[in-house]
């Protein structure tokens, strides 16, 4: 339920909730209206942007689901989707309502209850409490500056995110030719919008030996938009006084050449934003830098929950909607019995694994939501490479990888093997996933 409350003496409206979503992208809404279709819970869903949605309200190509066999829907229509059925489920959804900080100060022992937030709006300044808090604030790619590439600072440099805003948000005009860093999914979607808007792509460069994506997506940029992919090649430099005039690309064995460009994007290298998670003292997986979870998606912090894109990076939308639904019935569990878990045992990745998600088990309750663990490779694994769980040198499950495994894809990792971690083996250590070819 949701309870207003006289103005404190800070000048701030205060208000109570049952369970405050913090980001409306796919992973928050779906889980709002999952929870709010029980009945019986107010669900409020705050974000900072203006309209709900999230990341596919830029995107205009297909690929975000079906309402029917014949009717595949574009980004803006799934995002619309999820807003439509969170506040038809009876869901409160603010925008343009950024929260600042956590107003209870850093987590307690005992933790303090309930959970509170400062947010500001057009509105003025809110401090609301809840009983739980669920961060699905995403994730955003990693510009130019925090990938240390040298040069001037021209005009017509961009992250996806900026290219989209760009063209659909502001329309305004871009150059004429666009180099675009990166080969997965996301690049790929930047390749359509420059099309769309005009641009010629003259090239695609990855410092990865191929693309990290289908082969049918690449043959299809190759064949429709002519674009050609450059691999084991890097950004070197950044050229060009006022506008972008070229990029020099450089190769692991010194080669170096520069391509005209006026435009450039930086793609993929996405980075969790999670800021307010850590300003709440909620503790950070070391690799994926989003939130340690358990399979419950319960982070350290009693009553904070993490969900979507903000627990690694990026994965498809679609994944992100799905781990929302998933987390309502834990968030429901916390509502009803607000136990948290007394053991969690790390869960961890040898190379050339590069992490895995839920990062954390809870011996006493090692169901993973997800029915399974997302991890991601370094470089590429070969067919019929296997992986192996193990704890204290005892082998829990072994998968094995009969077409092997690309390096940025997701993999998946079956949670069967999760009952054989007893809470009383304290002194076994962390659960430890390596790779045996």
């Amino acid at each position: 339920m949701t309870h207003e409350q006289p103005t404190s003496p800070t000048g701030r409206r205060e208000r109570a909730v049952d369970v405050l979503v913090v980001g409306a992208g796919p992973a928050g809404l779906a889980l709002a209206s999952r929870l709010a279709t029980t009945g019986g819970v107010g669900v409020e869903v705050v974000d900072r942007e203006d309209e709900p949605g999230g990341v596919p309200r830029y995107c205009l190509h297909a690929g975000f689901g079906t309402r029917d066999p014949r009717r595949p829907m574009t980004g803006p229509a799934y995002a619309l989707h999820w807003a439509d059925a969170a506040v038809r489920a009876g869901a409160t959804l603010r925008t343009g309502v950024t929260v600042t900080g956590w107003s209870d100060g850093p987590p307690t022992d005992p933790p303090t209850d309930p959970l509170a937030v400062d947010v500001t709006s057009p509105a003025g300044l809110e401090r609301i409490t809840a009983r739980a808090v669920v961060l699905a604030t995403g994730a955003r790619e990693r510009p130019r500056s925090a990938r240390l590439v040298p040069g001037t600072r021209p005009a017509g440099v961009f992250t996806t995110g900026e290219l989209q805003r760009t063209v659909r948000l502001h329309r305004r005009p871009l150059g004429r030719r666009a180099l675009v860093v990166g080969a997965e999914s996301v690049s790929y979607s930047a390749v359509r919008t420059l099309r769309e808007a005009g641009v010629e792509v003259v090239a695609m460069v990855t410092e990865l030996p191929h693309h990290q994506v289908s082969p049918a997506t690449a043959l299809d940029a190759r064949l429709r938009h002519g674009v050609p992919l450059l691999v084991g090649a890097r950004v070197g430099e950044l050229l060009g006084r006022g506008r972008l005039s070229g990029v020099v690309l450089r190769r692991a064995d010194g080669r170096s050449t520069t391509v005209a460009c006026d435009t450039v994007v930086f793609t993929g290298d996405w980075i969790p934003d999670h800021e307010l998670a850590r300003l709440g003292g909620v503790t950070l997986d070391h690799a994926t830098r989003g939130p340690a979870v358990d399979g419950a998606f319960r982070t350290d912090r009693a009553g904070v929950f993490a969900v979507g894109n903000l627990l690694r990076g990026i994965e498809p939308a679609g994944t992100a909607a799905r781990e929302g639904q998933l987390a309502a019935g834990p968030v429901l569990r916390h509502l009803t019995d607000g136990a948290a878990p007394a053991t969690r045992v790390p869960v961890q990745v040898d190379a050339p694994l590069r992490w895995i998600t839920p990062s954390r088990l809870d011996p006493a309750d090692p169901r993973v939501a997800t029915g399974g663990f997302i991890l991601r490779t370094e470089t590429r694994l070969a067919p019929w490479s296997s992986l192996v769980v193990s704890r204290a040198g005892s082998e829990l499950h072994r998968q094995r990888l009969v077409r092997g495994a690309p390096p940025n894809r997701t993999l998946r990792l079956s949670a069967a093997w999760t009952t054989r971690v007893r809470a009383e083996d304290r002194d076994a250590g962390p659960v430890r996933i390596s790779v045996e070819r």
